[in-house]
């Protein structure tokens, strides 16, 4: 579950959106108030004209979304490095294979995005009722941009997002075995060092989901649900995924992929 959060409206027009949203979610709304002068909340939830998280008080950096047409994703969808970035050849995206692939643990949809991009269809779970929230927004505004911009119309057509609550685990284990070419899982790892130096992005998600205690019950599942390999996202000096070794890793500057393989990709 979120921690407590309240509802407010960036503009009179978004209110009843705002008060819609409290009524779902069971948070109170706070009106049409600037996220700066609140100080009984660390962070709310503001309507816009986009889905937001913001942290509150004097001196709080800038909201945080999902955002599948500009920012960070627009220029990694065009200079990203294409195939030959870390998590494409950790699934094992190569000429004439993309792979269909579960991203179990979606949070922001980053990844899944880029996988998207690359011409894999992707399906995101996600749990947390905000951070679904925020996704469906984001598949919301990547729709809308897709009329206008041919480029992201079949990427929208690949990135999808199931409406379900339940934990991954049990939404895994309720798959057919082999069923998915690729399960990718991302669990959520505690921060490290001091908050200022971690992104706002990662700082805010970690506010609104905390630690995924039950990581390791997630492995099973998904190598029993996945056809080709199962690829856990993990912190450089992490543990293994439930005391599991991989069958070969791929190492990346900050972090790394560990990889369950079932199946050999084909050539």
């Amino acid at each position: 579950m979120s921690p407590a959060l309240a509802v407010i409206a960036a503009t009179p027009k978004n209110l009843p959106a705002a008060q819609q949203l409290s009524s779902q979610l069971d948070f109170p709304c706070l009106g049409v108030v600037d996220p700066r002068e609140i100080g009984d909340f660390p962070r709310v939830l503001r309507c816009a004209e986009r889905l937001e998280v913001c942290a509150t008080g004097p001196g709080a950096p800038g909201p945080v979304a999902v955002d599948f047409v500009g920012g960070a994703l627009a220029h990694r969808r065009r200079f990203g490095g294409g195939r030959a970035q870390p998590v494409a050849r950790a699934i094992g995206l190569r000429p004439g294979f993309c792979p269909r692939v579960l991203d179990a643990t979606a949070g922001l949809g980053r990844d899944a995005f880029v996988l998207a991009t690359l011409g894999c269809e992707v399906r995101m779970l996600e749990r947390n009722p905000v951070v679904r929230l925020l996704l469906q927004d984001g598949l919301r505004r990547l729709q809308v941009a897709a009329v206008a911009d041919t480029e992201l119309v079949s990427v929208a057509g690949r990135l999808s997002l199931v409406d379900d609550a339940i934990s991954a685990a049990d939404w895994l284990a309720r798959q057919g075995e082999d069923s998915w070419q690729v399960v990718y899982l991302d669990p959520m790892f505690p921060l490290r060092g001091k908050s200022a130096k971690v992104k706002k992005e990662m700082v805010a998600f970690h506010y609104l989901v905390g630690v995924d205690k039950d990581a390791d019950n997630l492995l099973e599942p998904a190598i029993k649900a996945c056809y080709y390999r199962t690829v856990v996202k993990r912190p450089k000096l992490a543990p293994h995924l439930a005391g599991k070794k991989p069958s070969l890793f791929l190492q990346g500057k900050s972090g790394r992929f560990d990889i369950y393989t079932k199946h050999g990709i084909p050539s």
